[in-house]
């Protein structure tokens, strides 16, 4: 189903349109904080859940009723790019574990064997989606960032969460990193141009990582391919949003030739995210989601917090500074969901 912008309360933030409160959507929105979720994931595997359209498209829609936010996210991961570029992958209980890690073998580069034929399964799950959400809810696709997904090409999950083997390769193999990139980067844009083709609405791109390397290296490493990433979205019409997690003061550095909007993180507040980005790029975020774990006073305690910035900022998306963490209570998500609905943002 396609999905109507003008009563999508996100698209038309992210158009720039003037909106009676912020949009409300949530990272990992989707996933084990949901107890529907839960019970569906009692029958399969993750891997499972994600190649099965009817499944992976139910889980994808689970938040719009569950949570009452404003949007779907598609339900999938960042390292299916790298299984579709060869990389021998598989999702256990405690997380994804590649075969071999790009870091430790003699030619990580000639070892990619890409097929882009390995993402039909997404697709169709999109298909699936599109077939049955409502009108009003658009569809958000993703993928990670280059520097994000080659951290766990080059040295897997198996050890610290810092990448200290990956981090040591990029600074001792700066060609071959390059070439990684390159690979990497076209494998993301030709999966972006089949999300789009399939029916996403907006795309979110991924840097979970983007403060492991100092703002030089990661502007003269990185961020060129997410610029061609924003454009290859940007020339379908589809707006772009960029989440480069704890990258601090590099936010400044971001322009608007990368991003129509910033995902910003909690360590870094929004006030002082405002002043850093340039005026032409909206924000989202950025709720700290540890906060969901205190008492639901506590939480809107803190929420009252936004009503200023949300009253002042018209381009503004309500979200989390990152995604939903276990074991937080679904009361809680619940709850913050629907204060961000009901509050008073005094837009007049």
């Amino acid at each position: 189903m396609q999905t109507n912008p003008s009563e999508s309360i996100l698209l038309r933030t992210l158009k720039g349109e003037p909106t009676e409160r912020p949009p409300v959507w949530f990272m990992r929105q989707a996933g084990r904080v949901l107890p529907s979720y839960l019970e569906i994931k009692k029958q399969y595997t993750f891997w499972q859940m994600m190649q099965n359209p009817e499944v992976a498209a139910q889980v994808t829609l689970l938040p719009i009723d569950d949570l009452g936010v404003d949007a779907a996210i598609l339900f999938s991961d960042i390292l299916v790019v790298p299984y579709a570029m060869g990389m021998g992958l598989d999702f256990t209980d405690d997380g994804p574990v590649f075969e071999e890690p790009l870091a430790f073998r003699e030619n990580p580069v000639t070892g990619l064997f890409p097929d882009p034929a390995k993402l039909d399964y997404i697709y169709a799950v999109i298909d699936e989606i599109n077939r049955t959400k409502p009108a009003n809810i658009p569809l958000i696709g993703f993928c990670g960032a280059p520097l994000t997904v080659l951290l766990f090409m080059l040295q897997g999950l198996g050890r610290k969460g810092d990448f200290p083997d990956a981090i040591r390769f990029i600074y001792e193999n700066k060609e071959t990193t390059k070439q990684l990139i390159d690979a990497l980067t076209e494998m993301s844009i030709e999966y972006i141009k089949g999300q789009i083709a399939h029916g996403i609405d907006v795309f979110q791109l991924f840097d979970t990582h983007a403060g492991l390397l100092p703002f030089d290296v990661y502007e003269e490493l990185f961020l060129p391919p997410v610029r061609k990433i924003a454009q290859v979205v940007r020339e379908a019409g589809l707006p772009f949003i960029f989440f480069p997690k704890g990258i601090g003061t590099g936010l400044a550095g971001i322009s608007p030739e990368e991003a129509d909007f910033l995902s910003i993180d909690w360590q870094t507040p929004l006030t002082t995210a405002r002043k850093l980005v340039h005026s032409d790029i909206g924000l989202q975020g950025n709720v700290d989601p540890r906060l969901l774990f205190a008492p639901q006073e506590e939480i809107e305690k803190e929420l009252k917090k936004y009503l200023r910035f949300g009253a002042e900022n018209q381009n503004w998306i309500f979200n989390l500074g990152h995604g939903f963490m276990p074991g937080i209570p679904f009361e809680n998500a619940r709850f913050l969901a629907d204060w961000a609905k009901n509050a008073d943002w005094k837009r007049s």
